[in-house]
């Protein structure tokens, strides 16, 4: 997410993660669910020989996730400019703000909106919407058709990882990136009091707490808002401490990632979890976040940028970018980011992190594979979308670097990532520590049996939304550390989510796991 510095796709290396599909050819092999379909048109046209009718004006909707940046008007105003002189279409967008797009995304298409395209993501409920037919399946020939360079540049892998049960609706981002979580800080504040290095949970403890006691007017901790189940926190002292995976932030199920056998288990039944509810409990009782935090709209970064909060959490490349603003802007701190789990195995995203995906009752599904097709591809277009205007918004350092122009900030925050592709700028500007980090990391890759796994939940659909439920009530004040007696807490959340069905979800994702490996081993 953000404008990140990606990690190169290793060449014959299946950098394939959790929440993806099978690799193969776009075939129809999926399951037994009834799949959303091309349109006449589109499945008409795809057959048809010579070059696409661009005739007739189109008018594109495209939803993307994110605040409406300020200069909208004046950058998509050049991109349409671009879209009508190319495919003859223009595209309006419209932004699910980060405070409550969790609830407004799956509304789209529950009311069966009039749009064309969407952002879509593995984190953002990708493999559920393509399931409930919310997409528009992508076969080959559309592809071929209507977004040949996109065909012809993106790896046979990428289109594999993008896929649910074994069938396209997405097209995916075509870079790499880091999906680990960091926590970036003031290390002035660190140095004020003497404190030691944090690169523990313990040591980010005492920082948190120092700030807390000493520091009057900022805010040790401030999280992210959105309705996280398992918040950015809780994949740095929970999912990296421990090295595990997890299918979703909406389910409390996980698996270690060097188990062959694909174990799966209740995150709420384990003694890790246990310990840090009272690690998150010694830390709210050190008034280390809000006592508001569970109901906060707070932009977490801004709140960083203007020296309100001591730390926050994201992965690198959004905090990077954030430093090198701050950086730019001579903010009056001192920045630093902390690897608590140094020692941990470490990932990589797959294609499907970011994608645009084309609503299944699309009109024009044809001009918006089009429309795709340019802004991940065509240069000038892709570096509209990505950065804004040059000279206003950033400043091209040669064919794959930038910097940012004085505008910078009024074109950023929205999910443009789901245009990443080999023609992204790295930043120029971007911090050293950053780099030194990501390049460590790309060395340290850890490929896990069950990287290409697919939950299918159609069959226990009731009881991961009753399970959703029980985890927003019992399980987010427990990780705030809002409940006063915390094993009267845990006990209460575990019945709840047995109640909710849990054990019957489990025992589905194991009987697929288990179908799964039997088939990669033969």
């Amino acid at each position: 997410m953000n404008k990140k510095r990606g990690l190169t796709l290793m060449s014959g290396v299946l950098m394939l993660s959790l929440l993806s599909a099978c690799g193969g050819n776009n075939g129809n092999t999926g399951g037994s669910q009834a799949e959303p379909q091309a349109s006449a048109a589109a499945t008409q046209a795809a057959g048809d020989s010579g070059t696409v009718d661009t005739s007739k004006p189109v008018a594109l909707k495209m939803i993307m996730v994110g605040p409406k940046p300020v200069d909208y008007d004046t950058v998509f105003g050049e991109i349409n400019k671009k879209l009508k002189e190319k495919i003859n279409a223009t595209v309006e967008a419209e932004f699910l703000d980060w405070s409550d797009w969790a609830q407004k995304y799956p509304l789209k298409f529950a009311a069966n909106e009039d749009f064309d395209l969407i952002y879509a993501a593995n984190w953002a409920g990708y493999n559920d919407q393509a399931i409930k037919g919310g997409f528009l399946e992508l076969t080959d020939d559309m592809l071929q058709k209507y977004a040949p360079m996109t065909w012809k540049a993106m790896p046979e892998v990428s289109w594999g990882q993008a896929k649910v049960n074994g069938k396209l609706y997405m097209v995916p981002q075509n870079r790499g990136e880091t999906v680990e979580k960091l926590i970036l800080y003031r290390e002035d504040l660190r140095k004020k009091y003497n404190l030691p290095e944090i690169n523990s949970p313990e040591a980010y403890a005492t920082y948190l707490k120092t700030i807390a006691e000493k520091e009057k007017g900022v805010t040790p901790f401030t999280s992210e808002t959105g309705d996280w189940k398992f918040h950015n926190l809780d994949r740095v002292l929970l999912k990296q401490q421990n090295e595990w995976n997890m299918f979703d932030l909406d389910m409390p199920i996980g698996f270690k990632l060097d188990d062959p056998a694909g174990k799966v288990f209740n995150v709420y039944e384990t003694p890790e979890f246990k310990k840090l509810v009272y690690y998150y409990k010694d830390l709210s009782d050190h008034n280390v976040w809000s006592k508001s935090a569970l109901n906060s709209k707070l932009d977490h970064q801004q709140e960083f940028r203007e020296g309100k909060t001591a730390s926050i959490t994201h992965n690198i490349g959004t905090l990077g970018s954030l430093m090198t603003d701050m950086r730019e802007k001579k903010k009056p701190y001192e920045l630093a980011l902390a690897d608590v789990t140094p020692d941990k195995k470490k990932s990589v995203a797959i294609s499907m992190q970011n994608g645009m995906s084309v609503h299944a009752t699309s009109k024009n599904p044809e001009r918006a594979l089009m429309m795709i097709d340019l802004l991940q591809n065509d240069k000038e277009l892709h570096d509209l979308i990505m950065y804004g205007i040059s000279g206003e918004h950033y400043n091209p350092v040669g064919d794959d670097k930038y910097t940012n122009a004085a505008k910078n900030a009024n074109y950023t925050g929205f999910s443009n990532w789901g245009f990443n592709s080999p023609l992204n700028r790295d930043n120029a500007s971007f911090p050293e520590e950053a780099n030194a980090l990501t390049d460590k990391w790309e060395g340290e890759v850890y490929h896990y049996p069950l990287e290409t796994f697919v939950f299918d939940n159609t069959k226990v659909k009731t009881e991961v939304a009753n399970v959703g439920n029980v985890m927003l009530q019992y399980g987010i004040p427990l990780e705030y550390g809002m409940i006063d007696d915390v094993d009267k807490g845990l006990d209460k959340l575990q019945k709840q989510v047995k109640a909710a069905g849990i054990d019957k979800i489990i025992a589905e994702v194991q009987r697929q796991i288990d179908e799964f490996l039997a088939k990669s081993a033969q």
